[in-house]
């Protein structure tokens, strides 16, 4: 494990102590979940525009095509 020295705000490092203490852990396990999440996001970014690089408008609507044209039902009606 590493150790990493950052400066922040005041207001900020009290926020982040009022929320680790709701949330009933370390600020140090607060601020590695919340890097953890925004890495999280960011390889999900990353993971959708290779897919987005991938994709065919003209396989899309064939797939479109054999969707039957029927009403919803009830339940799923908006």
């Amino acid at each position: 494990m590493r150790t990493l020295s950052i400066r922040l705000p005041d207001s900020l490092h009290k926020r982040i102590k009022q929320m680790a203490a709701v949330e009933g852990i370390s600020m140090n396990q607060f601020i590695t979940l919340a890097i953890a999440e925004k890495m999280s996001a960011l390889a999900t970014v990353e993971y959708l525009e290779e897919r987005v690089k991938r994709g065919s408008r003209q396989k899309f609507e064939a797939v479109l095509a054999n969707v039957p044209d029927v009403e919803p039902e009830e339940y799923d009606k908006l």
